[in-house]
């Protein structure tokens, strides 16, 4: 570890998410980056609800948040489910204590009241457009005209808060200075105050805003490093100038900006919409818009298993020096390393989580996969009488062969119902001349196989039929699979008819031949 991360002090970092929707998968990536460091340098990671604009708060998303992230195993160490000694860890439940850091600030001359208007803030805009000013903000040099107690005389500025006038309280911005720090993934960042405007801290109705509870809470639950999305790269420099402000420079947490997760044709920040164009979800678990009365597709509804999910999610904007791809959550903790995350934005390839998810299934035990059959077969409500050891086989025949969960009953579907449909261009090419003869033999030999019905012996005998007649494999096997399935390709064919049994494959033959002449 090279010294540009600061470890001097007990690693503490935070996951703090707003609840005003589903939790994007971008989120979860920062929340996977914070767990890891913390699991990592034995730190604590913790969950804060970060809740200041009621507006926006939406009833569930909060839950939502805390389920999602039990389901990717990202457990917190304190939040508002668990508790801790920094508690509470809602903004909105810390409401009393933001007030007195915003007037802190104020009596240090780093912030001042501000009771401009609606009217009187849009009119500046205005003003400053008729005059061709790029920047429209209120700032060193638009608040000199502006109705604060810059430009009040203290014994105004008090009448008018006695009098209860509605006021907000903004931090002064220095008209020519420097804010400079470092960031572990971006290195030394310079920003000119000329380029910051004077954001407001506290609002009108005594809510703190982002900015100001995110530093005060920041310091006072001692964090220690701030891993978050690249999206609140701009703010970075408002954070540093209030720990400045306050005096507490010397807790101020190292920074990280994690890089964006771009749509998969790598134009633009991930979003909804290109997600539903490309056809995967953005959200871990399903979420339901009560607006507009629609339910949005979640990871693990579509069948994504959560070990999957953050193999994918950490190599999304992080590598190792060997570039390893499989990590288990164990190993990603062992392995995580700041300083290997990289500045560019990294394309979201769904194809490469269906990769890990094709990975991962295949490490389940058939036991572990019939579970998942099982939940499919009530889901659907598909009735069988096939008992679990039938089961246990149709796991081990398409473990390799699938995807997701649900796919197990997809792909072996042939295998619960007897076929009503026949692939059209297997009938064309199979279900004649040798195809047909094949079937018919296999008919009326099949009972000689009866007491042995065994895959394997099932296998052997119709290889043997085929070298014993002077068949040709390639032209035979798929009109007696054709007959049995209804499909051209699939499993192994002997443990398919293994699987089914001797009646019910002699009645599929009999079904095949009476329906495949009538549909043709």
């Amino acid at each position: 570890m090279s010294q540009t991360v600061n470890l001097d002090r007990p690693v503490r970092v935070r996951f703090a998410p707003s609840p005003t929707g589903g939790l994007h998968i971008g989120g979860v990536r920062t929340a996977l980056y914070n767990y890891a460091f913390a699991k990592k340098h034995q730190g604590k990671f913790l969950i804060r609800i970060e809740d200041t604009d009621q507006n926006r708060f939406i009833e569930g998303a909060e839950s939502y948040i805390f389920e999602a992230l039990r389901w990717l195993g990202l457990n917190a160490d304190e939040s508002p489910e668990v508790g801790g000694s920094f508690a509470p860890y809602r903004q909105s439940e810390r409401k009393t204590m933001y007030r007195q850091y915003a007037e802190q600030l104020v009596a240090s001359g780093n912030a001042y009241y501000a009771f401009d208007t609606a009217e009187e803030l849009e009119n500046m805009r205005k003003e400053l457009e008729k005059a061709g000013a790029k920047n429209l903000s209120y700032n060193a040099l638009t608040r000199t005209n502006m109705t604060n107690s810059l430009t009040l005389s203290p014994e105004e500025t008090k009448k008018r808060i006695e009098a209860g006038d509605n006021y907000v309280i903004r931090i002064k911005i220095p008209k020519k200075e420097d804010i400079r720090f470092f960031d572990i993934v971006r290195g030394w960042v310079n920003v000119h105050s000329s380029t910051l405007d004077d954001k407001v801290l506290m609002k009108s109705d005594g809510m703190p805003t982002y900015h100001l509870a995110n530093v005060v809470d920041d310091y006072l639950m001692e964090i220690s490093h701030v891993i978050r999305g690249e999206e609140w790269l701009p703010s970075a420099p408002l954070h540093v100038f209030l720990y400045q402000s306050f005096g507490w420079v010397d807790k101020m947490p190292q920074f990280a900006h994690l890089p964006l997760l771009l749509n998969p044709d790598g134009q633009g920040k991930l979003s909804k919409r290109k997600a539903a164009e490309y056809g995967f979800p953005i959200f871990p678990l399903d979420w339901y818009e009560k607006e507009k009365n629609i339910t949005i597709d979640g990871f693990r509804e579509k069948g994504y298993l959560p070990e999957a999910i953050n193999n994918f999610l950490a190599l999304l904007g992080w590598h190792t020096s060997s570039d390893e791809e499989v990590f288990s959550l164990e190993h990603l903790i062992e392995s995580f390393d700041l300083e290997r995350i990289g500045k560019a934005g990294v394309r979201f390839e769904i194809k490469k989580a269906e990769w890990f998810n094709q990975y991962y299934i295949r490490l389940k035990t058939n036991e572990q996969l019939l579970q998942y059959l099982k939940e499919t077969l009530s889901n659907l409500k598909v009735n069988t009488d096939f008992d679990d050891e039938k089961l246990l086989k149709i796991c081990n025949l398409m473990r390799d062969r699938i995807t997701f969960p649900q796919d197990i009953y997809l792909e072996a579907k042939y295998l619960f119902e007897v076929p009503t449909q026949y692939d059209a261009k297997a009938i064309t090419k199979n279900w004649q001349g040798e195809g047909l003869a094949f079937v018919d033999f296999c008919q009326n030999n099949l009972s000689t196989l009866k007491n042995n019905w065994e895959g394997e012996n099932i296998k052997h005998h119709l290889h043997e039929w085929v070298e014993q007649n002077g068949y040709k494999m390639g032209k035979v096997m798929p009109a007696l699979r054709l007959a049995v399935s209804g499909v051209s390709g699939g499993a192994d064919l002997g443990m398919i008819m293994e699987i089914i049994g001797f009646e019910n494959v002699l009645q599929r033959i009999e079904i095949a031949k009476k329906t495949i002449v009538i549909t043709n």
